[in-house]
């Protein structure tokens, strides 16, 4: 290398980024000879006596760096000597960390705001920003020289290059672009990735201001043209990018053009009196604009297109022609307008004949991004024509991954271009499906599909024709497998159509039943058995394995938990379906040694643990009653006497768990057996429990985990026994479970010197929780009524049976072991199930107000919740108007009524009750789309049910709330306000008796002074206890169930005016309990029912003269008193939960 020149100085390039030595001959053609008729030259680039269009003129001789433009080129910039002197091309001094290329090479800024950093730097000083990018390019090709401002105003760009060229490092052909470290390959992205973003972001001011862009574009050509590989490589990179970012926004401005074209026309073709002048001259020029600026977008894209693309397209580096054949896929792509011409297209066909096999790909790839399209194909027909004989050849390319793609070009070709391929072309394809590399088959074996055997599979969903097109599918299959000579290589095609066909194949059904037809199905020769009878066995092997045939695949391969399970189901599938026909096609078969030494090799990849399996079945079915009787006798026994005495010495824990691990596994043992197993395993750990308690203190470490584990293992096969065949069992599992939860739960801790046990605490999981709840609504809540010729002792025993269930799960919700949303689902059946579970419902719904009043509130909201839910789906909005809806709404009045006159203590529950159930009211619909509008509105009238139990300041702030939240509704979808029925029933349950109730929105005028009234009359009315009755004079509409009772001081004579009103409403509130007394189930409250009598007639005459609306309901007072009014339940639920 020549010394450089005075006033140069060079300094050492970053450890990780180098250059290469000056190549002479990078414009010598690297690409092979085209078709005849083509030529690669650049003199040839007129392609006379081709289909093409002109090639791009203007190239004889030096090229110019620019095309023709109609304005100055700034690509030769004039000298300024005598205004600058020469400055020195490089100096040593430390880099900053902040310029764009430490940026980028460290990745770990956004390349948003680098851009947007940078571009405010080039809006201050142009020249500075545009010196910062261009010493960035630099940088980023490997060169130690920099660029000052000085060389920037008084050197030419050919001047700079030649400069940077001087002070490259020859001892090192490295450079960013060429290394493949992790590091690097990220800087490749970033790199690309900031020249897209640029001009992204300058696409609607700076890339027109005449120097970013066009300063860009010329020292870009200049590098391409340089002969160091760095330069060359980076650059072409870098105007590849540039290119593509400005077809994007050139594609852009067509559109806008596009559009303000057809306002224009429409706006003209308006009538001279509706014609506005003042826009159709502003359309006009908008649309004037719009030219100008596509006319500005063409000049660039046509100077990189002739200055890089016509050049570097044939590079002496495979890596540069990949580049521009890469991008020009993207502009055809995306501007197909411009772009998808034969003049552009003969690039990329020409490209197909390159030597190197990287080329070849990404033409391949562009290609395909072509043909995906029909609308494009159609417009290839000129450019397929000509090229097709090559891009059959391909398929048969040295490169395997060449060689696939070039199938699956021929795919898209075959799908999206009709009669284009002839059978000649595709009979080079199919053989394929029988290669080594799998890729390459599989493609194959895609295409194979697509041309013979897709067209005869029937998609409409009935058994019959899809039966039909499965036989289709195998006799199109079976003739090529016959055809193709390679009898021996059925594994081979079937794993080359897996990917694509996999469900046909394993329709093992089908295909056995084709071979089991008697008589023999048309053209079902021995030839043809034989093949069938091959495809059969690998569509097994393929189903059950997963492993290619040998040759397809070095090494074994690793199969993911999805494809493990999916093999697991299709072996399954295929014993259950062979198991019985096997032996047909043995026997059918059998004088044909081949075909019966393929069958013999089904059952390798059957599931034989069945074969074993069937047999304990029918051994189990085959055991003796006596010794059934006799083993389920004996741990009954042994179960009794563990329930007194300890007999943890003799170890029958153990022995248990595997007897149910067994039952849960096979379900071969007999229920009496299962069930004393169950019963003697719950009674050792008891003991066991009661061992540490008493010596809790000195317990060692490994008592307590060993414990734990016990309780866990058992607990986990009860669990798998709730969803048991047997009944009995389930039964017997959930009562164990309900006492083990309670007996190991957390009051297990509860005492002096317990606090070590602490280990011990097992809580349930939600499965757990989820099916416990799911077992007592099926067997408590889902039972059948008694048939008339039951045993009524037996009724009786049924029952006290299902109280005594309800009554362990209530126990596991009171003592904090389950959570309080569990109990949802038992307390939506207290107003239906009263008469036979009301007791113990109603002390579970006590006990738990005084845990959590607020969740407790909650609770009681999502029972009601969950049934108008279940109503709505099963009903639709029909379902409000129903019987059950007010059967719903009942049981919101009895929930009402479980608040009391505590209204201090109560107040924070029924706000939040209210506040919630409001929020599930307004709840809009899951799919964005629906058109049911609110859905759970009519939940206000539940809620209105509660609103007795409000003081008025709560009632005032929830009436704000439930505006507040109506109008947020209301202005995002709907511009009128309709007016709900529900919404109305409940504004009135919370709006002051004085008040006219005006509708939520409205803007009805006030008097001065009014709100200050109101605030003190609320003040007053809070201060005297909350007193909320509403008085005769002030009634309002509400619905016949709104919860009301008159209160015991209150004066009758406005009551009685009701008249016939009061009788309806006694005849719509459902039928006293009291008054439909079971005689059989309560014989023994008959003497107690005829004693109060006289009480209850008087409470009778009371609820006679209720009117809904005017009072509030009080809680009664006494037990006795609920019993007479509500009806008696069983008992007291007390003693059940004690």
């Amino acid at each position: 290398m020549p010394p450089p020149p005075r006033g140069l100085r060079s300094r050492s390039p970053p450890s990780s980024s180098c250059s290469t030595s000056p190549r002479p001959g990078s414009g010598s053609p690297a690409v092979a000879s085209p078709a005849p008729g083509l030529c690669c030259s650049e003199d040839a680039a007129s392609d006379s006596g081709s289909d093409f269009e002109e090639a791009l003129r203007g190239q004889g001789g030096k090229r110019p760096v620019w095309g023709a433009r109609q304005r100055s080129q700034v690509a030769k910039r004039p000298r300024r000597r005598d205004a600058a002197p020469k400055e020195p091309p490089a100096r040593k001094r430390p880099r900053e960390p902040s310029d764009l290329f430490e940026v980028v090479k460290l990745g770990r800024s956004a390349t948003e705001s680098v851009v947007d950093d940078w571009l405010e730097s080039y809006k201050k000083d142009r020249e500075s920003g545009f010196l910062e990018l261009f010493n960035f390019l630099v940088r980023s090709c490997g060169c130690r020289g920099e660029v000052t401002l000085g060389m920037l105003k008084g050197l030419q760009n050919s001047e700079i290059i030649q400069q940077l060229t001087e002070s490259f490092d020859e001892d090192s052909a490295e450079y960013p672009l060429s290394l493949n470290t992790p590091a690097w390959r990220r800087f490749r992205v970033g790199f690309c990735e900031l020249v897209a973003v640029l001009v992204h972001r300058t696409q609607h001011a700076v890339v027109y201001d005449e120097y970013l862009v066009d300063s860009l574009v010329a020292l870009l050509t200049g590098m391409s043209d340089s002969q160091v590989r760095a330069f060359r490589h980076t650059s072409t990179l870098a105007a590849m990018k540039l290119m593509t970012g400005l077809v994007r926004v050139a594609l852009s401005v067509s559109l806008q053009k596009d559009n303000s074209q057809r306002q224009y026309e429409a706006e003209q073709a308006k009538g001279p009196s509706r014609r506005a002048l003042e826009k159709l001259e502003g359309l006009l020029e908008q649309r004037k604009e719009f030219q100008e600026k596509q006319e500005e977008l063409e000049n660039l894209m046509n100077a990189i297109f002739k200055g890089v693309f016509v050049h570097r397209y044939r590079d002496l580096v495979p890596e540069i022609r990949a580049i521009c054949v890469e991008e020009m896929g993207q502009w055809m792509q995306h501007y197909s307008t411009s772009f998808l011409t034969d003049g552009y297209l003969k690039y990329v066909g020409w490209t197909l004949h390159d030597k190197q096999g990287e080329v070849r790909l990404k033409c391949l790839l562009a290609l395909q991004g072509l043909y995906r399209s029909q609308e494009m194909a159609a417009r290839m027909e000129l450019f397929t024509s000509r090229f097709k004989e090559r891009m059959v050849s391909m398929v048969l390319d040295k490169e395997p991954q060449v060689a696939v793609e070039a199938v699956r070009l021929l795919n898209l070709i075959l799908q999206n271009m009709d009669d284009v391929l002839t059978d000649s072309d595709c009979e080079k394809v199919f053989p394929i499906v029988y290669a080594s590399s799998r890729p390459l088959a599989a493609a194959a074996g895609e295409f194979l599909y697509n041309k013979l055997l897709a067209p005869t599979v029937c998609a409409t969903g009935k058994a019959e024709e899809h039966h039909e097109g499965t036989r289709a599918f195998f006799q199109l299959l079976l003739v090529f497998f016959i055809e193709s000579e390679y009898h021996e290589h059925a594994a081979y095609l079937v794993d080359s159509l897996w990917d694509c066909a996999a469900a046909l194949l394993k329709d093992w059904q089908g295909l056995i039943g084709l071979l089991l037809e008697d008589p023999p199905a048309e053209g079902l020769g021995d030839r043809q058995e034989i093949g069938l009878i091959m495809i059969l066995v690998a569509s097994m092997r393929q189903a059950t394995e997963g492993q290619p045939p040998v040759g397809r695949f070095s090494g074994k391969k690793v199969f993911s938990a999805w494809e493990r399970k999916t093999q697991a189901e299709d072996r399954l599938r295929l014993t259950q379906h062979l198991i019985p026909l096997l032996p047909q096609l043995l026997a059918k078969f059998s004088a044909d040694a081949e075909k019966v030494v393929c069958l013999l090799e089904a059952p390798r990849y059957f599931d034989l643990t069945l074969y074993s399996t069937g047999r304990l079945e029918k051994s189990s079915c085959c055991l003796e009653k006596e010794e059934v009787y006799r083993a389920a006798a004996t741990l009954k026994r042994i179960a009794i006497f563990h329930s007194a005495h300890d007999l943890t010495p003799w170890s029958f824990f153990d022995p248990c768990i595997r007897l149910l691990h067994h039952t849960v596994d096979t379900g071969e043992i007999p229920k009496q057996v299962v069930i004393s197993a169950m019963a003697c395993s719950h009674f050792s750990l008891l003991w066991e429990l009661a061992h540490l308690s008493d010596a809790a203190t000195t317990a060692s470490k490994e008592q307590l985990p060993s414990l734990k584990e016990k309780v866990t293992s058992f607990c986990s096969l009860c669990q798998n026994c709730l969803v048991d065949v047997d009944p009995d069992v389930q039964e017997q599992a959930f009562v164990l479970l309900t006492d083990l939860l309670l007996i190991f739960g957390p009051q297990l801790v509860q005492g002096g010197g317990r606090h070590v046990l602490q280990e011990l605490v097992y809580r349930a999981e939600p499965s757990l929780q989820s099916e416990l709840s799911g077992f007592l609504v099926d067997r408590v809540f889902s039972h059948s009524h008694a048939q008339d010729n039951e045993d009524e002792e037996c009724q009786i025993e049924q029952l006290h049976q299902r109280r005594n269930l309800l009554a362990g799960f209530c126990k596991l919700v009171v003592c904090g072991v389950l959570e309080l949303t569990a109990a949802s689902d038992i307390f939506k059946h207290y107003s239906k199930f009263y008469n036979d579970y009301g007791d113990i419902i109603k002390e579970t719904l006590n006990r738990v107000r005084q845990i959590d009043r607020t969740e407790w509130a909650r609770t009681l909201l999502l029972s009601l919740q969950q049934l108008l839910t279940q109503l709505l789906l099963e009903l639709g909005p029909a379902g409000v108007a129903s019987a059950a809806f007010l059967e719903i709404r009942d049981l919101a009045r009895r929930f009402s009524l479980l608040f009391g006159l505590h209204q201090l203590q109560n107040r924070p529950a029924l706000v939040a009750l209210h506040k919630d159930g409001i929020k599930f009211a307004f709840q809009e619909p899951a799919s964005p789309g629906s058109k049911l509008g609110l859905v759970n509105l009519s939940f206000l009238e539940l809620l209105s049910e509660f609103s007795p139990r409000l003081l008025r300041p709560d009632k005032a702030l929830l009436l704000s709330y439930l505006k507040k939240t109506y109008q947020a509704h209301l202005s995002s979808r709907h511009r009128e306000e309709p007016r709900w029925a529900s919404l109305l029933v409940y504004q009135r349950s919370l709006s002051p008796p004085e008040d006219a109730l005006p509708q939520l929105g409205s803007s009805a005028k006030r008097r001065p002074g009014s709100a200050a009234k109101r605030r003190r009359h609320l003040d007053e009315s809070s201060e005297q206890g909350g007193d909320v009755s509403l008085t005769p004079g002030s009634r309002l509409q509400t619905p016949l169930l709104t919860s009301t009772t008159l209160r015991g001081k209150h004066h009758l004579t406005a009551l009685l005016d009701s008249g016939s009103e009061s009788e309806e409403f006694m005849e719509s509130q459902p039928r006293l309990a009291a008054q439909q007394p079971r005689e059989a189930l309560h014989s023994h409250q008959e003497q107690r029912q005829e004693k109060d009598r006289g009480g209850l007639s008087r409470r009778l005459d009371r609820l006679r003269l209720m009117k809904a609306g005017e009072v509030v309901m009080e809680e009664p007072e006494t037990e006795e008193e609920e019993e007479i009014i509500f009806g008696r339940g069983q008992g007291n639920g007390e003693g059940f939960l004690k």
